[in-house]
């Protein structure tokens, strides 16, 4: 039996195998998932996504289970102590980000009922389904990326350039960009139906 084939970007890291396998591109209709991929992918500027993977628990610890509302309360003196936290990433602007992020998105929810609803909306509520053959066919960003980046932005969000967007539209399964020849593509693609 021919083993699996998998989109190269995971290489042969088990967790980075194991994100890919069971999580990357399917479709999250999880306020409180969006949410943490949201923060992680942010954190992850700049940095490549394994670091971020191995730290994710770090996160989890440091940012209350990935709550919004603790989050947004955060003082000058919790971001202060996550600054010494060696389970994250210490940079000062990242950890303002995820507070300011918070804020932002709590303003959101209140606004529109929920985060899922509003983001859901920028694909009319089916995945994209894409057929890339290989990795270097998959763009850093599209022009539905810019689209979200441009409203996250105003709305008060940072840390959300149109490429970090474009790989949180990958994580959170908006967009299916494993490639065809990947097992998890029809695997994706079939939880993305609707």
């Amino acid at each position: 039996m021919a083993p699996e084939v998998r989109c190269d970007w995971c290489g042969d890291d088990p967790l980075y195998v194991d994100y890919h396998d069971r999580e990357w591109g399917v479709p999250s209709h999880d306020d409180r998932h969006l949410f943490e991929m949201l923060l992680l992918e942010g954190a992850q500027a700049g940095l490549a996504w394994i670091t971020i993977l191995r730290k994710r628990e770090g996160y989890r610890q440091a940012l209350c289970g990935f709550d919004p509302e603790r989050i947004a309360a955060f003082t000058d003196a919790d971001q202060a102590r996550l600054r010494e936290d060696a389970g994250i990433v210490r940079n000062r602007l990242k950890i303002a980000s995820a507070v300011r992020n918070a804020r932002a998105w709590l303003q959101l929810v209140n606004e529109r009922g929920s985060f899922t609803d509003y983001l859901w909306d920028f694909v009319d509520g089916v995945p994209v389904q894409n057929t890339f053959r290989t990795m270097a066919e998959i763009p850093a960003s599209t022009p539905l990326s810019d689209r979200l980046s441009k409203d996250l932005k105003q709305r008060g969000f940072n840390f959300v350039g149109s490429t970090i967007v474009y790989a949180y539209m990958q994580s959170v399964g908006l967009v299916n960009d494993h490639v065809v020849d990947c097992f998890r593509h029809r695997e994706v693609q079939r939880r993305g139906a609707v």
